[in-house]
């Protein structure tokens, strides 16, 4: 573990506050230094007792119980204002009163009293050694700068003492590391039964989603018998099914994002930084709201966006669409009993910090609870969750470089203010020129046809192009359309998906129709996961949503051009594909998407077949299941490479449901070329095939 991130994780772990601390230091923190002050100094009659300082340490004890009254920005940053409480009230206080009494032995047995206490309360040992030794230098201070001046004269047994002194630390260390290590096992446990049962309630939702899609579709479907001849289905009714299927696909989307949250949340693990990228807080936003999961018209209606000034964040767009989920899923539930109830986002850009607000006007949170939201398994009121939601959302907003709080008034409202670092104006134009560098490799010198009655879209749509160096022409109608490309080339039409006279669909239908291999990418001001499947089936490469993102435009419109059918079929053709998994559904699945582009697909069940079936055929490339029986994917690939045959150097591509780090270095160390995550990605899959064969 490099430096920093064992830093980074022992701050995380020495500055965890319960309630049950926060408790012990109030009640016997603050009566005994009021206590000991007197006993001290009429009991005992020890020369140095300092009224003011446990006067101070009294108050700051009992401050402790009334956390939650807290200022908010105290109460954000509150385990810093425990550490130096702790710092004040055991260390600092107790190291002046032993200086100060000449080292008196009653304080020497109080020295060693307190470094127990300390090590309790601050569980991690890196954490402790800078409590202690910072309360212990401020003690030393302090007697260097009081008046007058106390003469040291100390008769104990320096080195004697010291070991004391180390042992009591090691074994305070020890305990404590034991303890928390039993109290995590079982805690541990307790969040993983919980888990079992959160798991199974966060994937009924998707799952119901795509049940009662089926369930619709088959209502539309006419009733079948051997000899029935079948009516055309009504407009309505394929319109109906088109919708249903995105809806089913969508949930199955959302489904695999519960399960990539869960488990990011029970490994502890942080989303790599290396994949981020950098988007429009605004688009990435109604696209959010597009595509959550409403259960009916009225709960849409509750949410309202306030698209103001927009600002870029760098992150990863689905994981910040999962935490917008999250909070809209969490607001909806407590809003059920407020016939009045929405919820409200707004953005607003600043000079350090950029926020997104989303408040509702529900029932608020206590201040019991507020501190508490973000901690891992805790729920509030809402029955049947698994509890990760939030403090996945916290984890998820700090890797961005922001964070996310939440601020709430009992009764009243509920708001999570969401920030983002601002990103400077050089890293914004580094990136559009690194998109532009990528791009123009592949657009340089092409012909595009611009379709769009529109003109402010299509003079956005010129400024995106601009720096590409591509021909453009504009079209504002669809008999236009289908008049220049009967006499003019082009190698992409880009339309608005409502153009006049011909929509875009019909246009990509007659288009493919024709014989004519032109890519036809669309937009749309309408959610476009819900029509992408009927865009799809009438010949559209792809479909964006206004307002259109850069990276989004660029990206689609680059993998449009390099997945023109005429050009992968050349690419593609003649070539041989080796499946290796030992799931026939699995198989069928790739042999579907990948025949069409003139590929020969051979199939292999294990990885002994696999070699088998190398000695025999000769293949360009292997698609390898990294679990099967006989011999896995990642022995195989092994072999591959070690072995003398001629198929040693053949391209590898290894496929798993596992998306942790650790599974794809093993794939990379077997000898893989890359990896691919189940359920594969059609797209995904093909760029990658591409790359390789």
């Amino acid at each position: 573990m490099k430096l920093s991130s064992y830093i980074q994780k022992s701050v995380r772990e020495g500055t965890q506050v319960s309630k049950f601390n926060t408790l012990a230091a109030a009640l016997l923190g603050a009566p005994a230094h009021f206590f000991f002050y007197f006993t001290f100094k009429y009991g005992f009659h020890l020369p140095y007792e300092n009224f003011t300082l446990r006067l101070i340490a009294t108050l700051l004890c009992l401050s402790v119980l009334f956390k939650d009254r807290f200022p908010e920005f105290i109460n954000r940053n509150f385990p810093w204002f425990w550490h130096a409480f702790l710092i004040f009230v055991l260390p600092f206080i107790f190291t002046v009163n032993l200086v100060m009494n000449n080292f008196h032995e009653l304080w020497l047995y109080w020295e060693i009293f307190m470094l127990f206490v300390l090590i309790s309360f601050v569980p991690n040992w890196l954490m402790f050694l800078i409590d202690f030794f910072i309360g212990v230098a401020g003690a030393i201070l302090f007697y260097f700068l009081s008046v007058p001046h106390v003469e040291l004269h100390p008769t104990f047994n320096i080195p004697l003492y010291a070991i004391v002194i180390t042992f009591t630390i090691v074994a305070g260390i020890g305990f404590s590391y034991s303890n928390k290590r039993g109290i995590m096992a079982l805690e541990r446990n307790n969040a993983l039964q919980a888990l079992a049962g959160g798991i199974a309630h966060e994937m009924r939702n998707p799952l119901g989603q795509i049940r009662y899609n089926f369930d619709a579709i088959q209502q539309e479907l006419p009733f079948y018998t051997p000899e029935s001849e079948f009516s055309s289905i009504p407009v309505s009714g394929v319109e109906r099914i088109y919708q249903r299927v995105a809806q089913g696909q969508m949930a199955v989307n959302r489904g695999i994002q519960v399960i990539e949250m869960i488990l990011e949340e029970v490994k502890d693990s942080a989303s790599s930084k290396s994949t981020f990228s950098f988007y429009s807080i605004s688009a990435v936003t109604r696209k959010a709201l597009d595509e959550y999961s409403y259960e009916s018209e009225e709960e849409r209606q509750k949410v309202h966006f306030q698209d103001g000034a927009d600002f870029m964040f760098r992150g990863a767009e689905n994981m910040f669409i999962f935490v917008l989920f999250n909070l809209i899923l969490n607001a909806l539930y407590f809003l059920r009993s407020f016939p009045g109830g929405r919820i409200d986002i707004r953005m607003q850009p600043g000079e350090s910090l950029n926020r997104l607000y989303v408040r509702d006007n529900g029932p608020g949170v206590s201040s019991e609870n507020l501190g508490k939201l973000f901690d891992p398994f805790f729920t509030s009121g809402r029955k049947g969750g698994t509890g990760l939601g939030l403090a996945f959302c916290k984890r998820v907003m700090r890797s961005f470089g922001g964070d996310i709080i939440c601020n709430s008034v009992h009764g009243e409202f509920t708001e999570f203010v969401l920030s983002f670092p601002v990103l400077a104006e050089s890293e914004i134009a580094d990136y559009e020129a690194l998109l532009y560098t990528e791009s123009r490799l592949s657009l340089s010198g092409k012909r595009f046809l611009l379709a769009d009655d529109n003109p402010e879209i299509l003079a956005m749509i010129r400024r995106y192009l601009h720096p590409l160096g591509v021909d453009i022409d504009e079209a504002f109608t669809g008999s236009e359309v289908m008049e220049m490309i009967e006499s003019e080339r082009y190698d992409l039409l880009l339309v608005d998906l409502n153009l006049p006279v011909l929509d875009a669909f019909e246009l990509a239908y007659r288009i493919r129709g024709s014989g004519k291999h032109l890519p036809v990418v669309a937009y749309t001001a309408e959610p476009s996961y819900i029509l992408l499947g009927r865009a799809e089936k009438s010949g559209i490469q792809g479909l964006l949503s206004l307002p259109i993102a850069l990276a989004d435009f660029l990206h689609l419109v680059t993998a449009s051009i390099k997945e023109n059918p005429a050009i992968l079929q050349g690419s593609l053709g003649g070539k041989t594909l080796l499946v290796v998994d030992d799931s026939a559904v699995n198989r069928m699945i790739i042999r579907n998407i990948l025949q069409k582009f003139r590929l020969t697909i051979v199939e292999a069940v294990n990885g002994q077949e696999a070699m088998e079936t190398l000695e025999n055929h000769h293949c360009d490339l292997m698609l390898m299941d990294l679990q099967m029986p006989v011999l896995d994917g990642l022995e195989t690939a092994k072999r591959i490479r070690s072995g003398q045959w001629e198929y040693r150097n053949i391209p590898i591509i290894g496929m798993s449901g596992n998306s942790d780090p650790e599974t794809v270095q093993q794939a990379m160390l077997s000898g893989m070329n890359d990896y691919l995550l189940k359920p594969l990605d059609n797209r995904l899959l093909l760029k990658k095939v591409v790359a390789l064969i």
